[in-house]
């Protein structure tokens, strides 16, 4: 991954550093779930003690911190759905920021987050 890239409606960048606002992301069957799917064909990426992931006050908003990647233990985010999937990008060493998608609606927000 170079300096930005997207799968469906989650778009990432690489960044200098984490924000002081993160809180460490909760981890589901061995997976950081990095985009809920309205389907359950979520976006994840599989927990190790070389990942960290982190969400913030902003639902919109997440960050990823690779320690270590190797060809042996990358780190993927991968898209589970078996049809028409989004293609697996792979994550080198770095910080990067996740931004979900959102869509203008007619909710009392005026908006909400775009469907994969």
């Amino acid at each position: 991954m170079n300096k930005r890239g997207a799968q469906g409606d989650v778009i990432f960048l690489r960044v200098e550093k984490l924000p002081e606002n993160i809180k460490p992301h909760q981890i589901e069957d061995g997976k950081y779930i990095v985009a809920h799917s309205e389907t359950g064909h979520h976006h994840v990426i599989e927990a190790s003690e070389k990942v960290r992931f982190y969400t913030t006050d902003d639902p919109l908003v997440s960050y990823l911190e690779v320690i270590e990647a190797t060809e042996e233990a990358e780190t993927v985010l991968e898209h589970l759905r078996s049809y028409h999937t989004h293609e697996a990008w792979c994550f080198g060493p770095g910080i990067y920021e996740f931004r979900r998608q959102k869509e203008a609606s007619s909710r009392p927000e005026g908006w909400q987050v775009a469907r994969d």
